[in-house]
C-alpha cells in the first residue's frame, strides 16, 4: 500500500473535475458534520466503508 500524499485544494478540485474524478471520502463518521463539511461529490465514512471491496484497486481516494 502507498503512503497517503498531502495535495493542495487546487489539485484535489482539478482531480473532482477530471473525466475519471477519484472518490472524495470525508473522513467524520458522524452525520451531524458530514452534513455541515461535505462538498458537493463526497461520500461519508459509513458509506465509503460499504463500497470498498466493490472499488477498483487503482481507483484514487481522497480523503478530508
Amino acid at each position: 500500500m502507498q503512503d497517503p500524499v498531502r495535495i493542495s485544494v487546487e489539485e484535489a478540485r482539478a482531480k473532482m473535475l477530471s473525466p475519471n474524478p477519484p472518490v472524495l471520502v470525508i473522513a467524520y463518521e458522524d452525520d451531524k458534520k458530514f452534513r455541515m463539511f461535505g462538498l458537493e461529490g463526497a461520500i461519508p465514512f459509513s458509506q465509503f466503508q460499504a463500497q470498498l471491496p466493490g472499488l477498483a484497486k487503482d481507483r484514487e481516494i481522497i480523503f478530508y
